[in-house]
């Protein structure tokens, strides 16, 4: 499937938020800052700033997406802050294709370094008000992110929880993934609706887009991470299963019988084969699971655009391209392979 409209909409916002965020940390000491910018300057798909700006300017034109700009720079500067303590946590050694931050710069200056982006992504929403943001809607963008940001925490926390327990159902899946991603998701659409200086109700609808698209991003990631081709992913085959992650494929595998659970639990202590790795696999296209997990990802990608089809219809688009594009990245949320 192509999606012409978000890829156009990438190559000119890509550089616009990479340059912007590259002018935020700068600072000293000159090693701290470069701690902060490792993670950006290895690449990343810009998902948030893309529904940012392609947000702001659905709704507002483009006077609405130069408004969006450091607000655009904030969402990515606050998601690359969670995944540097996220790989502390984990103790990852790779990232985007680099080392991790804390494997070249240490724990403890990569901790400080995270703390800084957190930092500068309030500093970049205050930035606004330079790009004509009026303080009234400067004030909903903080609280936005703000939101979000409680919003995250918990998320992690949870998925921290479930590593230590098997019962975790469907429902506490899908309350973690949405903490963890969509929140992040649902505030970017909410912060391009507040750049567009919306109604309340309208940034509301953008949310409950962005939360929407939020979850068909973490249910297809947790398909890939198990099922993904290596070549495109850059992740070994079954990944996730590996690591011993709780994703929803692992959930509904492990409730459907004692002996399913009992090859997880064995896969999850690190002693099993690659052939118990290629069980489990296997019992998740035979029991429906995989079919499962792709369809709910669609119907969550559909809801999203039904979303944003209802906002067009009330008359709310001006700018048809970028509509396009978050209607692309919707349905990319669900079929992307990488």
């Amino acid at each position: 499937m192509a999606y012409e409209s978000m890829d156009e909409l990438v190559d000119r916002y890509v550089p616009l938020v990479n340059s912007e965020i590259y002018n935020i940390l700068r600072g000293a000491p000159e090693e701290l800052y470069r701690a902060s910018a490792h993670l950006i300057k290895a690449g990343g798909k810009r998902l948030r700033p893309l529904v940012v700006l392609a947000t702001a300017r659905a709704l507002g034109s483009l006077e609405a997406e130069s408004r969006a700009l450091p607000l655009a720079s904030a969402v990515e500067i606050f998601h690359n802050f969670t995944l540097v303590h996220d790989d502390i946590m984990d103790n990852d050694d790779f990232r985007r294709g680099v080392p991790t931050v804390h494997k070249v710069y240490g724990v403890p200056l990569a901790i400080t370094a995270g703390d800084l982006m957190f930092s500068l992504s309030y500093v970049a929403i205050l930035k606004s008000r330079e790009t004509g943001l009026e303080d009234e809607y400067v004030v909903k963008a903080v609280r936005a992110l703000t939101e979000a940001s409680q919003k995250v925490a918990e998320g992690q926390g949870y998925d921290l929880l479930f590593e230590r327990s098997w019962d975790v159902d469907a429902e506490d899946y899908l309350k973690m993934i949405y903490l963890k991603t969509g929140a992040l998701i649902e505030a970017s659409a909410k912060l391009g609706a507040i750049a567009a200086r919306a109604k309340d109700e309208v940034i509301e609808a953008m949310g409950e887009y962005g939360r929407l698209v939020g979850l068909a991003f973490q249910i297809r990631d947790d398909i890939l991470g198990t099922f993904g081709d290596p070549s495109k992913t850059g992740k070994p085959i079954y990944s996730d299963l590996r690591r011993g992650k709780k994703t929803i494929l692992v959930i509904k595998v492990a409730r459907s019988s004692e002996s399913a659970k009992k090859l997880l639990m064995e896969i999850f202590s690190g002693k099993a084969s690659e052939d118990k790795l290629s069980e489990a696999a296997e019992l998740m296209k035979s029991l429906g699971v995989l079919e499962y997990a792709q369809k709910l990802a669609e119907s969550y990608s559909q809801l999203a655009v039904e979303k944003l089809e209802l906002l067009r219809g009330a008359g709310l688009v001006v700018d048809e391209k970028a509509y396009r594009a978050l209607k692309d990245l919707a349905l990319f949320s669900a079929q992307r392979e990488k």
